[in-house]
């Protein structure tokens, strides 16, 4: 019995560490720059801030030529971040968009798995 416990102990210490690192770990970091097209707060009970880039371009499609974007979130307590961007947005500013990509997207951050974390606007 006491092996038994200590197994699922260890197995539940595992399957923690494994979320922690997945939830807190980055991927990869670096920018994009371009002009932000949208900003919004999306879902039903657990709201999250989405926003999306057009970094320039065209790409082929079977509908035609439709504009190269970018989708990104936002952390919810990034709020000069947000300010930012839809500011960039109203105004048609182009930016650059620094980010942390993750492991894994969790339902609950965002919808993507690239986190703004900086904007710069540019000239």
């Amino acid at each position: 019995m006491k092996i038994l416990k200590r197994i699922i102990a260890l197995i539940v210490v595992l399957a923690i560490g494994v979320f922690l690192f997945f939830n807190y770990a980055n991927f990869s970091s670096g920018f994009r720059a371009g002009v932000p097209i949208k900003v919004s707060k999306k879902g039903v009970i657990f709201k999250t801030w989405e926003g999306q880039l057009n970094v320039g371009g065209l790409a082929n499609s079977a509908e035609g030529a439709i504009p190269a974007t970018w989708d990104f979130s936002i952390h919810g307590e990034d709020e000069h971040v947000r300010e930012k961007i839809e500011e960039a947005v109203t105004y048609g500013k182009r930016v650059k968009l620094l980010y942390h990509e993750k492991f894994a997207k969790f339902f609950w951050k965002g919808d993507t798995k690239y986190f703004v974390h900086e904007v710069e606007v540019l000239n």
